[in-house]
């Protein structure tokens, strides 16, 4: 019996020994005789107890590698502090174990390199505006040198630039300096479109006001030609009614001289009373006259 229960407790180590369970996220590499022979995959794998062994347990999910900061001289001679990350996926288990020492320090200190190649090669100002381009770049050259590791490098981020603080004062004064020109350049074109607007506006006012003074004295000639034209007849018919004999037509001219006198006794600024009637009689006959005469013209 004891030797019964020595087998049967061999037997469950030997088949416990041959049976692994990979989790989730992962993959591990199988050694036999410490050479490379498979890959086991998440889930219940069996194996050769004493024969195969696991070799390395490698992590397939998407990682970061924080990569450390450093100091890199610009195209223009600035020292900046670079900060950046770096995210990672096992692409193929075998290579990432088998084809370089320590993966994470070897792709580390190649994108601190390449971050050194391609910053370096910029001024300030291309590596302050152009980050998706630096990203950009930085992950084509990382990838393709770290493809023959089995790792698919997904993204590489500049998390931060930093110039020196006497630098950066000065990048600030300078903003500030750009903004006070673009705001003088603002203010002294807001004052020449003011200085148009008013010019236009008062251009538009003197050619109102001048073809309202035109309007005015084509009117008044208009007014005074037909006033000339009005007298001209009047005197014709007076002077047609002298020749037939009619006086009348001299009670005219008595009339009209003695209501013009009238008027301007009114209109003196020293006349301030008038008596009547001066005459009136005689102006009521002038009148009469007047009635006669154009009752005449009427007639013919």
């Amino acid at each position: 019996m004891p030797i019964i229960a020595v087998l049967v407790v061999l037997v469950m180590f030997i088949l416990l020994a041959g049976i692994k369970v990979v989790p989730q996220g992962y993959q591990w590499t199988i050694e036999r005789f410490g050479r490379y022979t498979k890959t086991l995959m998440p889930g219940l794998n069996l194996i050769i107890p004493f024969m195969d062994r696991v070799g390395r347990k490698i992590n397939v999910m998407e990682q970061v590698l924080d990569v450390p900061s450093q100091e890199i001289i610009s195209k223009d001679n600035a020292n900046v502090t670079i900060d950046a990350v770096c995210f990672i996926q096992v692409r193929d288990s075998a290579l990432a174990a088998y084809q370089v020492s320590n993966l994470q320090t070897a792709i580390l200190n190649l994108t601190m390199t390449n971050i050194r190649t391609v910053l370096g090669s910029m001024e300030l100002d291309e590596m302050l505006s152009q980050r998706d381009h630096i990203n950009t770049r930085l992950l084509q050259v990382v990838d393709e040198a770290t493809n023959q590791w089995g790792v698919k490098i997904t993204r590489i981020e500049i998390r931060d630039i930093r110039p020196p603080a006497e630098l950066i004062a000065a990048m600030n004064a300078q903003m500030k300096a750009e903004r006070n020109k673009r705001a003088d350049i603002l203010e002294a074109e807001g004052i020449r479109q003011a200085a148009i607007l008013r010019a236009e506006g008062q251009k538009q006012s003197e050619i109102l006001k001048a073809e309202g003074e035109r309007q005015s004295a084509f009117l008044q000639a208009e007014a005074r030609e037909r006033a000339a034209e009005a007298e001209a007849k009047a005197t014709q018919m007076v002077s047609e009614a002298i020749s037939a004999g009619n006086i009348q037509a001299i009670n005219y001219f008595v009339a009209q001289k003695y209501t013009d006198a009238l008027q301007t006794i009114g209109s003196a600024e020293n006349s301030k009373v008038i008596m009547m009637p001066l005459e009136a009689g005689n102006l009521m006959g002038s009148i009469a006259g007047i009635t006669e005469l154009i009752k005449g013209e009427s007639k013919k």
